[in-house]
C-alpha cells in the first residue's frame, strides 16, 4: 500500500538515483538501505516497520546492547533497568510482531501490575493506583469523600483528551502547520490553555489528589505546572490499557524487539558511533562513523535525541528552524538522578513496598520550581522507587532484592549548572536518609551493588543536550508541528523518531514515532 503522495515519490527516485554506490556489504542483496541512527525503542521500531516495507535497515548504536535509555546494567547477579519500568499500550508492541505475522506473546512476558503504583505522602497518607474503577473510587473516597464525583469528570475528561491528543494526533504526522490549526478549537474546548495541575485543581479540592492526579507529566520530563492539561489523558490510557512490566526488564524486551530487525532481514551494530549525517544537494545521503568510515543509505532515520541530530550530527549544514540558538533557547525536560543498588537477603523485608512506590516530599509546587524554573537543587526530594523483583525474582540473586531510585532534578542548561561531581556523593546520602525513613529502614547496610547516574552521565552515556532525561519538555508550544518533525525540516531523505520528536516521550510515544515516519517514508525503489 502506498504511503506517501505522488510528488514525494517523484522527488525521492529523483534524489536517489544521486545517492553514492553503497558498500558491497550493505548493497549484497539489491535492497535499498535505510541507515537507523541509534538502537532505542523508537530506531528498533523504525528498524521493523522499514525492513517489512522492503528496505534493508542497518541500525547503528554505541552502546553494547539494543534499548537506548531502556537497557540496562547487570552486576554481581542483579539487574537494573537504565530507563522506562513500565509497559503501557503494549498494543504498539504487538502491532511491530503483527507485521512479521507472529504474536508478541511467542517472545514477551509482559505481566500486569496491581496496584499501578502507591504514592505516599508526609502526613503518612497513601494512595494505591489501579485500574478499576470502583477500587478508584473508594481510594478517593478514603482520602476525601468529597471529591468522589470529581474524580468521575476527571477520568471523563482524560478520555476526551486521549482520543485528539493521542488516538489521533500521536498517531499522524503533525509536519504540515494546518494538521495544528484544524484542532485548536478542540484544544480550546478541552483548556489546553490549563496546566495538568491546573485542571486537577479544578476537579479536586484535597492537595494529595490534585498531585495524584496531575504528577504524570514528570514521567516525560514535564512540569505539571507549566505542561498543557492534554496530559492528563495518562489516567484513561492506564485505564484501558493497564500497567505491565516486561519479565526481563526492559532490556529483555529491546532484545526481543531487536530480533524482529533481525527477522525483516536488518543489522544492528553495536559500539559504533555516528559523528556525522552526510548530506549532497539538500538530502541525507548515509553517515560517518567516528574513525572515518561512511555508510551510504537510501533513507536516514535518527533516533539520537533530536537536538543532538541538528547540533552535532549536522553541524555542517545550515539550518533554517532548528539552529543552535533556537536548541539553547527551546524547554528542555528535567535531569534524572538514578541510584541502582541491589540488596542482600531482604526479599521479605519491607512487604509494604510493592513494584512500584512514590514518595512525596514536603512540597510539590515549590519542587517543581526548583527544578524546572530555577535550576536549582532543592534540599527536600521527591522519588520514584522501583522494587522489580516483587514482580520478576530473576532481577536479583535468590532472597535479594533490585531497586531503581530516581529524583527528577534541574538539567545541565540552565545558568547555572548543578556541578554532579561535586554534588552526586551528598546528594545521595540525602535520598538514602529518605528511604531510611519513610520506605527501607536498614536498607543501606544491606547493599552489595549499587550504580549512580546522574544528568552528566545522561550527557555521555545518550549523548543527550544539557543531560536532559527526555529531551525537549512536552510544553504545548512544544508539542505537535512546533516539535521537530518527524520528516526533517532541515535536510530531504532523514526522518526523526525518539523522545524528541513527534509525538513525544514514553515508550508508546517513541515506538508511535516509528508507526508516524512509516507514513512518511516513500516506498522502496530495489535497486
Amino acid at each position: 500500500m502506498t504511503r506517501h503522495d505522488p510528488a514525494s515519490a517523484i522527488l525521492a527516485a529523483a534524489d536517489r538515483t544521486a545517492a553514492p554506490p553503497l558498500a558491497p556489504d550493505l548493497a549484497r542483496d539489491g535492497r535499498p538501505v535505510a541507515v537507523v541512527i541509534g538502537a532505542g525503542f523508537g530506531g528498533l521500531a523504525a528498524a521493523v516497520r522499514l525492513g517489512v516495507r522492503g528496505y534493508r535497515a542497518v541500525v547503528l548504536d554505541r552502546l553494547d546492547m539494543p534499548g537506548g535509555r531502556g537497557s540496562c546494567l547487570l552486576r554481581g547477579g542483579y539487574r537494573f533497568d537504565l530507563g522506562p519500568t513500565i509497559v503501557t499500550v503494549p498494543q504498539v508492541f504487538e502491532a511491530l510482531w503483527g507485521l512479521v505475522g507472529r504474536r508478541m506473546a511467542e517472545d514477551v512476558d509482559l505481566r500486569p501490575l496491581d496496584p499501578y503504583y502507591t504514592i505516599r505522602w508526609p502526613d503518612g497518607s497513601t494512595f494505591a493506583a489501579c485500574g478499576d474503577t470502583e477500587r478508584m473510587r473508594a481510594e478517593i473516597a478514603r482520602l476525601s469523600p468529597g471529591d468522589v464525583a470529581g474524580y468521575d469528570r476527571f477520568l471523563a475528561d482524560s478520555e476526551a483528551r486521549y482520543r485528539i491528543a493521542y488516538a489521533d494526533l500521536g498517531r499522524r504526522p503533525m509536519h504540515r502547520l494546518w494538521e495544528t490549526i484544524r484542532v485548536l478549537p478542540d484544544f480550546a474546548r478541552l483548556r489546553a490553555d490549563r496546566s495538568s495541575y491546573g485542571h486537577a485543581a479544578v476537579r479536586f479540592r484535597d492537595e494529595r489528589l490534585r498531585m495524584a492526579m496531575s504528577f504524570h507529566p514528570l514521567f516525560i520530563g514535564g512540569d505539571p505546572f507549566n505542561v498543557t492539561s492534554m496530559y492528563i489523558l495518562v489516567a484513561h490510557l492506564e485505564k484501558a490499557y493497564g500497567v505491565h512490566y516486561a519479565m526481563g526488564g526492559t532490556g529483555a524486551l529491546a532484545r526481543a524487539v531487536a530480533g524482529l530487525v533481525a527477522e525483516t532481514g536488518g543489522e544492528i551494530r553495536h559500539e559504533v558511533t555516528v559523528d556525522e549525517i552526510l548530506v549532497r544537494d539538500g538530502r541525507a545521503r548515509g553517515v560517518r562513523l567516528e574513525g572515518g568510515e561512511e555508510i551510504a543509505a537510501d533513507v536516514v532515520v535518527s533516533n539520537a535525541d533530536a537536538g543532538h541530530t541538528y547540533r552535532h550530527l549536522l553541524r555542517r549544514v545550515p539550518k533554517a528552524r532548528w539552529t543552535d540558538r533556537r536548541l539553547r533557547r527551546s524547554r528542555w525536560s528535567s535531569g534524572l538522578f538514578v541510584w541502582h543498588f541491589g540488596t542482600r537477603g531482604t526479599r521479605a523485608m519491607w512487604p509494604d513496598v510493592g513494584h512500584h512506590t512514590i514518595l512525596n516530599g514536603p512540597r510539590y509546587r515549590g519542587l517543581c520550581e526548583d527544578i524546572f524554573i530555577k535550576g536549582r537543587l532543592a534540599e527536600d526530594m521527591s522519588l520514584y522507587l522501583h522494587r522489580p523483583t516483587t514482580t520478576d525474582p530473576s532481577a536479583a540473586p535468590e532472597g535479594c532484592d533490585s531497586f531503581y531510585c530516581l529524583a527528577p532534578v534541574p538539567h545541565l542548561g540552565h545558568d547555572w549548572p548543578v556541578d554532579w561531581g561535586v554534588e552526586a556523593a551528598r546528594f545521595k546520602e540525602r535520598m538514602a536518609a529518605v528511604l531510611e525513613r519513610e520506605a527501607l529502614p536498614g536498607f543501606a547496610e544491606r547493599i552489595v551493588e549499587e550504580h549512580v547516574m546522574t544528568p552528566a552521565d545522561f550527557g555521555t552515556r545518550y549523548l543527550s543536550p544539557f543531560g536532559a532525561g527526555f529531551s525537549l519538555e512536552p510544553r504545548i508550544l512544544q508539542s505537535a508541528w512546533f516539535r521537530p518533525h518527524n520528516r526533517s525540516e532541515e535536510v530531504r531523505g532523514l526522518y526523526l523518531v525518539g523522545a524528541g520528536s513527534h509525538p513525544g516521550a514514553g515508550l508508546p510515544g517513541v515506538v508511535g514515532s516509528a508507526e508516524v515516519i512509516d507514513q512518511l517514508v516513500p516506498d522502496p525503489v530495489p535497486a
